[in-house]
């Protein structure tokens, strides 16, 4: 059984379970009306679908905190649908789905180090760096003579991903991408 925590005692990050379904407090906000009762209204994004919903509580309603435990591990390498991460203070190995690293799988290289969270011994997120340096495996040369500004062509990445980037990036090159948006930053 989680302990229990108040709607008061909200903090962003918290981990929430309801229902049995992890959640991550994203915001919240305490509301007191002229007349009625106090109460918090928050936005909280599901840990496994990555959707974020609103809830309101009355103010002081009791709610189950999930404990989760961030580990930093480091990717080795994919074996079929399973990610390997080796503990980076033990060495203990552990093989984690792709279906519970999410989008994640698309900012992986072997090697790289993440943050992963864990929730009774299974994974419930991946916490990456904010950006990431990624080769691109695939792109079609710009256009000579094409200098719209601002004008883009899409990129595939190592990982797979496809990415929007200026016209005088090149196959081969290695980019920054923002892993919150997996958009472009700059060429690294």
């Amino acid at each position: 059984m989680s302990p229990m925590v108040s709607t008061n005692d909200l903090k962003n990050g918290m981990t929430l379970e309801i229902d049995g379904v992890l959640f991550s407090v994203v915001e919240f906000q305490h509301v007191k009306p002229g007349k009625g009762g106090a109460f918090v209204r928050s936005k909280i994004r599901n840990l496994k679908t990555g959707a974020v919903l609103d809830r309101t509580w009355r103010a002081d309603e009791k709610i189950e905190q999930a404990i989760v435990e961030k580990k930093d591990m480091q990717y080795l390498y994919r074996n079929g649908n399973q990610y390997v991460f080796m503990d980076s203070s033990s060495y203990d190995q552990i093989e984690v789905d792709a279906s519970s690293l999410g989008s994640a799988v698309n900012y992986l290289v072997e090697g790289s180090n993440v943050q992963l969270v864990m929730h009774v011994n299974d994974v419930v997120s991946v916490e990456l760096p904010a950006s990431v340096e990624l080769v691109i495996t695939e792109s079609e040369p710009g256009v000579q003579g094409d200098r719209v500004s601002g004008a883009r062509k899409p990129a595939t990445l190592e990982t797979g991903l496809t990415v929007q980037v200026p016209l005088f990036v090149n196959q081969g090159d290695k980019v920054k991408i923002d892993t919150r948006t997996g958009e472009y930053i700059t060429r690294a």
